[in-house]
């Protein structure tokens, strides 16, 4: 596993990126996007998660799930793949993703905004291990991501560092066997409460 590399020599201090033009302002002032997310497991029952901090608190960080926004015209499937690539240098095809596995709605706060991002999960599983890299990322995603990381059921429960969504360990758990054909639904979090 690669070392953690920083996200940029500004990240300490507040940023000058801003919500990408997929945060639309909702009906209830929120800025808003519809977004694809992947939990990656490997044969292992690890979960590939990237740790990520708010450029305007730098001193909060958080471990989630791969993925992000769905592109006008893309389905969620296609969101989750492109996402895994970009996010992860991982290529995959349709038939290597499980689900929608879960949805939710997390509320949290980014870039000096209140945003709430509505969330569609699959699952993508890998034999052996994958060595993910950042050659895809964005500036943006340069600002705010700092690592990548194959962590275990037992390493999410004990991370000090938030984790979303905060059942992700009881999921994972779940998933390691297999996929039931259940949708969870987890309702609205905030993931700032």
């Amino acid at each position: 596993m690669r070392e953690p590399q920083p996200a940029s020599a500004t990240a300490a201090s507040p940023s000058s990126a801003s919500l990408g033009p997929d945060w639309v302002r909702g009906d209830d002032g929120l800025r808003h996007r519809r977004a694809a997310r992947v939990i990656v497991l490997d044969d292992a029952g690890r979960v590939l998660l990237v740790r990520g901090h708010d450029a305007d608190d730098p001193d909060r960080s958080w471990w989630f799930t791969i993925g992000g926004g769905i592109d006008a015209g893309e389905s969620e499937e296609q969101a989750a793949l492109r996402e895994v690539g970009e996010e992860a240098g991982l290529v995959l095809g349709a038939g290597d993703l499980e689900g929608p596995v879960m949805t939710r709605a997390g509320i949290f706060r980014f870039l000096a905004e209140t945003c709430r991002q509505d969330e569609v999960f699959f699952v993508a599983r890998l034999d052996g291990a994958h060595e993910p890299t950042d050659h895809g990322w964005t500036d943006v995603e340069r600002d705010v991501l700092d690592e990548m990381r194959w962590l275990t059921v037992a390493e999410l429960r004990a991370e000090a560092r938030e984790v979303f969504p905060r059942v992700l360990p009881d999921v994972v758990e779940q998933l390691a066997d297999g996929w039931d054909g259940v949708v969870r639904h987890l309702g609205t979090e905030d993931d700032d409460a």
